[in-house]
């Protein structure tokens, strides 16, 4: 990790250096609160990140600063940031469960495939009122200094990839770049895939080359990050939801005024309708601009309810897995979420 990351792991230990005794008319103490994400400048995470900053400058009257950063590679991997933040070295961050996959072990129920409604409206709606998630799992991430305030979801998953997926047996073995998750590589081990853990940092000269034939990712985040240039296909198999996690350093959030922790409550629940519209209008505008895109032609293929149906047969087995190899409560939180999935539903 670079020299920079270091020098904020030194000071975000000690309130003293992001808090000062002078209030504002607001009544807030004056306070810088640090905000990593995984994405980049126009994508769902850091527009999240600036948003969240606006509300916050202005309930506080400026009292209070959040700075947004970008994954530019200068925090280190998407691993390296959560360590910074269990560190104290930021106060805050969006982060997907899938990179912490290997830390909290019930976080890697959502790389669980067809788990979530084929509806993304109605998976934010579980997102933000499952109590499994928000209590259960929260619980289990304290255990390492994070502490989830929300769950919500940057939309459907879809595949890119070299050559055609419109079955399982077209993942047979074909390189697929997948986070450093053991579920999620179980899961493309069901298909007959060879997943291949990656940073997404290195993914578009991995596509390029050959290195990894395919990938999965929301549409806007496969726009933005040019992978269609590099992808002959692109399937929309709404297989999954990328689901983020806003976060904060547990000991610092403890450590806050009752005010302060009031404030960033609100505002996190205030940002779940906002995000999701945020995600929605991203995903639409890319997927156009992929299909419009006369310079990088890029196929796209609709998965009939049928050929979803031939994933999903394989997919569900999956989770006898994550009970006995990955859970350490034989899949209790799981359960719980699937039966509220189930209700929010009926």
């Amino acid at each position: 990790m670079v020299t920079f990351s270091f020098v904020l792991v030194a000071c975000g230990g000690d309130e003293g250096n992001t808090t000062n005794d002078s209030q504002s008319d607001s009544g807030y103490s004056q306070a810088t609160w640090r905000f990593v994400t995984e994405e980049l400048e126009g994508q769902v995470q850091y527009e999240y990140a600036e948003e969240f900053a606006e509300r916050i400058k202005e309930k506080t009257d400026g009292a209070i600063t959040v700075e947004p950063y970008e994954y530019d590679g200068g925090l280190g991997s998407e691993s390296d940031q959560v360590e910074l933040l269990q560190n104290g070295g930021v106060q805050m961050a969006v982060m997907s469960p899938g990179f912490t996959g290997g830390m909290v072990k019930e976080g890697q129920m959502f790389a669980l495939q067809f788990l979530f409604p084929d509806s993304v409206e109605k998976t934010q709606e579980i997102l933000t009122n499952s109590e499994a998630l928000n209590e259960d799992l929260r619980k289990r991430y304290e255990e390492f200094n994070i502490s989830p305030l929300a769950f919500w979801t940057e939309g459907a998953m879809q595949w890119t990839s070299s050559t055609p997926i419109e079955e399982p047996g077209d993942f047979e073995n074909f390189k697929m770049r997948t986070q450093d998750s053991p579920l999620i590589l179980e899961s493309y081990k069901a298909y007959g895939a060879d997943p291949t853990p990656m940073s997404w940092s290195e993914l578009y000269i991995a596509l390029d080359n050959g290195t990894v034939q395919g990938q999965e990712n929301p549409i806007f985040f496969i726009g933005d990050a040019s992978f269609h240039e590099v992808q002959d296909y692109m399937t929309l198999s709404n297989h999954n939801n990328y689901v983020a996690m806003t976060t904060v350093n547990t000991d610092w959030y403890e450590g806050l005024g009752q005010d302060e922790q009031q404030l960033i409550d609100e505002t996190v629940e205030e940002m779940q309708s906002w995000v999701f519209e945020e995600q929605k209008r991203e995903n639409d505008e890319f997927l156009e601009q992929i299909k419009n895109d006369t310079k990088h032609s890029t196929e796209i293929i609709e998965l009939t309810e049928e050929q979803r149906q031939a994933f999903k047969d394989l997919a569900v087995p999956v989770r006898d897995f994550y009970r006995e190899e990955v859970s350490t409560v034989n899949g209790k939180i799981l359960d719980k979420l699937v039966k509220e999935i189930e209700e929010a539903q009926e």
